[in-house]
């Protein structure tokens, strides 16, 4: 469900604020394995990022305790670095392969990224699309937040109808980024899953911990939907539910 040129409906998103980041991140994890024992076919949205690693630990964990199956389910991450190999450790596929895809039972043909080494990047994204579409869509996106307000690598700026395709990354992300790099190297593209991508997913399921995510929690849920704040247009889907711990919603209302 793309954002309109039309003044789009504002929806009152789900709010769970949870006592820590630990808390957070096991019921968003509570969530995803409900979703999947629901439909064994679930087509998911995957984030990385410091804030996802846990969430990560606990799908782990519930699988090695069988408590969930995999073995059905599609993936698709939101974003790759650009010119980036798939085996560099700072790799978006090598992270998911290292914090996830390698300790479960999901068919490593059916998780996707988008191609960040691809020569033609505008086919790469169109073919990224075309993937979800032949999937039968997203049924559950897990999103982090950005510092900015950005989600997947949306930048402010971005059109809020925008679509996978290459970006550049704005310095705050980049420096945020910089821990994940031995050498401190973060490559200053990447293709993302663009805003108009995410909002058609059926669910929407958004993570934010840590006092440094307040103001672009507050502002993604208390203002208006504007680029400066690519989270605010979640405002715009009516299925999308925020789980925050007590430091990021410190300047909630």
């Amino acid at each position: 469900m793309p954002v309109s040129s039309t003044t789009p409906v504002i929806h009152t998103p789900a709010r769970h604020v949870m006592e820590n980041s630990h808390a957070a991140a096991e019921r968003v994890a509570r969530s995803i394995i409900e979703t999947v024992r629901q439909k064994p076919r679930t087509v998911l949205g995957l984030a990385t990022g410091a804030t996802m690693e846990p969430v990560y630990r606990h799908l782990v964990a519930a699988h090695a305790g069988g408590a969930v199956s995999f073995a059905g389910v599609t993936s698709f991450n939101l974003d790759e670095y650009a010119n980036l190999a798939p085996t560099h450790p700072g790799s978006y596929r090598s992270t998911m392969n290292r914090l996830f895809f390698d300790h479960v039972d999901i068919d490593p043909g059916k998780t996707f990224l988008p191609d960040g080494q691809s020569r033609d990047r505008r086919a790469a994204a169109q073919a990224y699309e075309a993937a979800i579409v032949a999937a039968g869509g997203i049924d559950l996106q897990l999103l982090g937040l950005g510092g900015n307000g950005h989600i997947g690598f949306n930048e402010p700026g971005s059109a809020l109808s925008s679509r996978t395709r290459q970006v550049a990354l704005h310095i705050s992300t980049i420096e945020a980024n910089r821990g994940f790099f031995a050498d401190g190297a973060v490559p200053a593209e990447a293709i993302t899953m663009g805003i108009g991508t995410i909002l058609e997913a059926r669910r929407i399921l958004v993570l934010a911990t840590g006092s440094r995510k307040a103001a672009a929690v507050r502002s993604a849920l208390y203002g208006t939907i504007t680029e400066n704040c690519p989270a605010s247009a979640l405002l715009a889907h009516p299925s999308v539910t925020w789980i925050v711990d007590r430091d990021a919603a410190s300047l909630m209302a």
